[in-house]
């Protein structure tokens, strides 16, 4: 039987193996790690072909604008054509390196988008810092010289400094502190699925530095000369519809503008005044359709003069208001009334009202709210509605009414399981023993309202002693005094319910109702 001694060969073979292993542990890059590498690759290559063709559209753009004038063009399109060739240059130079990477490890059919051996620890570094030929070097060198070139071509300063910033080859604090360069800091033990995400982060970088030069160097073409092939006069008012009392207003516009010099505008033969920068205010007196008519004259560069007719129309109404209750022609008091009020060509944020008595709310959409209290019961009350926009205000009176006396009934489920109001006739012994409460509402098809019951009571015959039987209830439901009365209650028998008390919605007034009759069937 083998002995594992210190100095045996099995026991040394069994170290060697376990320094192995710790070395394979220490080595190996956790699957979700990897995983997510691939997740990041893939959004950045969606990113790159998605600005590729924004970039390919700008430059587009420019092309035509150079087509159109090459002598005032000449100078942006050829930096744009310069932007695009250092692109391309740096971006294929990179894209070459990533493939070389991706073949070291994977073999000659190696994929950048398709990597078999993700967790590859030697490819980059072989690659990028110990082919003789130092590419991770060079790669440094080009990435800050196109930098430099492409922060030249921006404007914007915030820009200038986010593109700086996505192309920096400054070392990272960790790298600083390992004492490594640029490129040891980005290759040097990096896994390969990692290596190719920061190579096609950085190709990223590229496509959307140079979207922001070309996007500048539009810009930077003269508008007035390239951008514009008509100008146009509008008119532009706050609204066609205004009512008598509020003053007409409109914006009279070109749709190209010059900020050197402002348009000579004639509006219905008359001047407008330059201080009035284009704003044409005019009253209105009398109700009607009206026409804003006339031109704007405009200096060109050669000194002639340009006109540009415009017409309009505008109508004024007479003032009005439409202020209606949703549900009735009368408001109740007791309860919350909703009411619709609409001002044509208002819009509802432009439009406050009040009520004479009580208060009025408003709850989106043109609904308003109101209570009329008690105290104006067989009165009108005037609603006034006015515009934030001018105007006179407008008003409507409603006459306030106390609700009607609600309906007492019983409510039960009959055999096929619907809910049914009882409210007088025949009714079986066994669906009247299983209602536990007396309810009231006014449910006349308009209204809907439901009203707290306070107290009853029950009126049964004993004819046998020629008698009759009262019996209180439990509050709203049938005290068991009641509910052993019905038990009694043989068929063709007649109970009353009577002296049914009900607290007015919302308030404190309590009222009396009708007598309801059960006949039991």
């Amino acid at each position: 039987m083998a002995v594992n001694s210190p100095n045996s060969p099995r026991q040394k073979m069994i170290n060697l193996m376990y320094l192995v292993f710790i070395a394979m542990l220490a080595l190996n890059v956790s699957s979700e790690v990897l995983n997510g590498f691939e997740l990041v690759e893939e959004s950045l290559r969606r990113s790159v072909e998605s600005t590729s063709s924004r970039n390919k559209l700008i430059f587009g753009e420019l092309e035509t604008y150079h087509h159109i004038n090459q002598e005032k063009t000449q100078r942006w399109y050829d930096l744009a054509e310069e932007t695009r060739v250092k692109s391309d240059t740096l971006f294929n130079y990179i894209q070459n390196l990533k493939l070389r990477i991706v073949k070291k490890a994977d073999g000659k059919d190696g994929d950048p988008t398709k990597l078999k051996h993700p967790d590859d620890l030697n490819a980059s570094e072989d690659v990028m810092l110990l082919s003789g030929k130092n590419e991770g070097k060079k790669l440094k060198s080009e990435i800050d010289g196109y930098r430099e070139y492409i922060s030249s071509l921006i404007e914007d300063p915030s820009k200038k400094t986010i593109i700086e910033s996505n192309l920096s080859t400054i070392v990272s604090t960790k790298g600083q502190k390992d004492k490594m360069t640029w490129e040891q800091s980005m290759f040097k033990h990096m896994p390969l699925a990692a290596s190719v995400t920061l190579l096609t982060k950085l190709q990223n970088d590229i496509r959307s530095a140079e979207g922001e030069a070309l996007a500048t160097l539009l810009k930077n073409i003269d508008v007035s000369d390239f951008r514009v092939n008509r100008i146009k006069a509008y008119v532009i008012p706050e609204s066609k519809t205004v009512m008598r009392g509020s003053p007409y207003t409109a914006n009279i516009v070109l749709s190209a503008e010059d900020s050197t010099q402002l348009p000579r505008i004639f509006v219905n033969g008359q001047y407008l005044s330059d201080d009035a920068r284009g704003l044409y205010r005019v009253g209105t007196g009398s109700s009607g359709s009206f026409t804003v008519k006339g031109f704007i004259e405009m200096s060109r560069g050669d000194g002639s003069t340009a006109k540009h007719d415009f017409s309009s129309e505008y109508f004024v109404v007479e003032p009005s208001a439409t202020i209606a209750p949703v549900l009735m022609n009368v408001l109740y008091s007791g309860i919350s009334n909703d009411i619709r009020i609409a001002v044509p060509g208002v819009a509802n944020q432009n439009i406050s009202a009040n009520i004479s008595a009580g208060s009025l709310t408003p709850k989106g959409d043109g609904l308003w709210a109101t209570n009329p209290p008690a105290s104006a019961i067989g009165t009108e009350v005037v609603i006034t509605v006015t515009s934030k926009t001018g105007g006179p205000p407008m008003t409507g009176k409603f006459r306030v009414r106390r609700l009607p006396d609600p309906t007492p009934y019983l409510e039960y489920r009959d055999d096929k399981g619907n809910l049914v109001q009882f409210k007088r006739g025949r009714l079986s012994k066994s669906s009247l023993a299983g209602i536990s409460e007396l309810k009231a509402a006014i449910d006349d098809g308009i209204l809907n309202i439901p009203f707290p019951v306070v107290r009853f009571e029950t009126l049964t015959f004993d004819e046998s002693l020629g008698t009759a039987i009262t019996e209180a209830s439990d509050g709203k439901n049938f005290s068991s005094s009641q509910k052993e009365r019905i038990r009694q209650l043989n068929r063709g028998k007649v109970m009353f319910i009577r002296k049914i008390v009900v607290r007015d919605p919302g308030g404190t007034a309590e009222r009396e109702v009708s007598t309801l009759d059960i006949t039991i069937n």
